[in-house]
């Protein structure tokens, strides 16, 4: 009897200890995130931005989440197709251009009009206000967005100087977005669709003349070896693009509390401000490696700008009367794009 009890009594403490080593086990058990996006690893936004985000998450949940991260597009498809991969599953997290799929997300347009944004923290913490106001249960139901930023000030790059709007006559130049194209037309430029990862080539080859894209970027693309004329607007900037950082939901929603909470606590409004804010802090070094070349940079001074705003004022226009055409009122969004970003600087 005596022998039968301690047997028992083994049993149901290995069957205890079973159970512990089980629950332990489930509990050390690692999530693991694809991380995608269309920059080599070496470039600013991920090595200042993303690694930055991947690296907070792994430690804030003790190691249970793991980001491995694919750059300049190892999963397979081409830039404008990253936003579809989120919401499909290819990929769980992923960085991207908006405006890679032009028309798709229309309210996000509004940071990029001509001559709309004069510093990137204000404008990516608008920007993220607005998406929570505006944007996350329609344009973007599909998928869950952790953070909403832009870039420094948009810039021209070119095989021959630029000040005036006349200097870009016959140029075909490279346009991030819907938006920028109709600025390009606007001034004088042909405009030349590319993904950024595509500039280098384009340039090298003769493809295009110039290429509108920020400082920052211009390193890890070698810009500035290959064309030797810079030309950067004081004030408010020509133009900026914007970004969001894309999560798929359904691995959102199947996350533990604690896991989500620990997405939760690295997405929003100050990630944001901090991506958008360091994004445009390299812009700096990277302008003085163009210096340091002996490169030409133009400095249109903000004094200097009517004529190319004169040119650029119908964007405003022609894009309030295409968002009512989807049921947007994009007067409205303008003024509060407007109100916040200055709300922001004072």
């Amino acid at each position: 009897m005596t022998g039968r009890r301690r047997f028992f009594g083994i049993a149901a403490a290995a069957a205890v200890a079973s159970l512990t080593l089980g629950a332990s086990a489930a509990l050390a058990q690692e999530v693991t995130l694809k991380l995608h996006q269309f920059l080599p690893a070496q470039a600013n936004v991920p090595k200042l931005v993303l690694d930055v985000w991947a690296d907070n998450v792994e430690r804030d949940s003790g190691g249970r989440i793991k980001v491995d991260r694919f750059p300049s597009m190892q999963l397979g498809g081409t830039p404008p197709e990253l936003i579809d991969q989120a919401i499909d599953g290819i990929a769980d997290v992923v960085w991207t251009v908006v405006g890679y799929t032009p028309g798709r997300f229309p309210s996000t347009e509004v940071f990029e009009l001509p001559f709309m944004v004069a510093d990137a923290r204000a404008a990516s913490s608008a920007y993220w206000q607005m998406f929570e106001r505006h944007m996350k249960d329609t344009e973007f139901s599909d998928v869950h967005i952790l953070a909403t930023w832009v870039h420094g000030p948009g810039m021209f790059h070119t095989n021959r100087p630029v000040r005036h709007p006349a200097d870009l006559q016959g140029m075909k130049i490279r346009g991030g977005s819907r938006m920028v194209n109709q600025l390009l037309e606007l001034v004088g430029a042909t405009p030349v669709g590319m993904p950024v990862p595509a500039v280098s080539e384009g340039l090298s080859k003769g493809v295009i003349d110039g290429a509108t894209i920020p400082w920052e970027v211009t390193t890890a693309l070698k810009v500035p070896e290959l064309v030797h004329n810079h030309t950067e607007f004081e004030g408010t900037s020509l133009y900026v693009l914007t970004f969001v950082l894309a999560m798929n939901k359904a691995v959102y929603d199947g996350l533990p509390d604690d896991l989500r909470a620990v997405i939760d606590q690295n997405s929003g409004l100050e990630f944001s401000i901090f991506a958008g804010g360091t994004q445009a802090d390299a812009d700096g070094p990277a302008r003085q490696v163009a210096v340091d070349l002996g490169n030409t940079i133009v400095t249109v001074p903000a004094a200097e700008t009517a004529e190319w705003r004169t040119l650029v004022e119908p964007i405003y226009a022609n894009w309030v009367a295409e968002m009512q055409g989807k049921g947007i009122d994009g007067q409205a969004l303008i003024d509060e794009a407007r109100t916040l970003i200055d709300a922001y600087a004072n």
